[in-house]
């Protein structure tokens, strides 16, 4: 993976920082485990685990947390 798909943390908005923190979420799960293939086989497994779902939901919050301290919580 060589592409630059993270030039910045800055964002224009709350909504737009939680969007990123997804991504940013998503790319790390692409980053551990770069086969396509192996994250579709396992996507059923953790689709239907409440503590697999809890868990993302905790890495993206960590993600946001991090966005948001660099937009300096998108005070004025």
């Amino acid at each position: 993976m060589s592409d630059a798909w993270l030039p910045t943390l800055i964002t224009e908005s709350p909504e737009a920082g939680y969007q990123l923190a997804i991504k940013m979420s998503r790319m790390g799960v692409k980053y551990t485990q770069p086969s396509a293939e192996a994250r579709e086989k396992l996507r059923p497994k953790y689709a239907e685990s409440a503590d697999s779902l809890i868990a993302v939901s905790h890495v993206v919050a960590v993600n946001f947390q991090t966005v948001a301290a660099a937009n300096n919580y998108w005070k004025a």
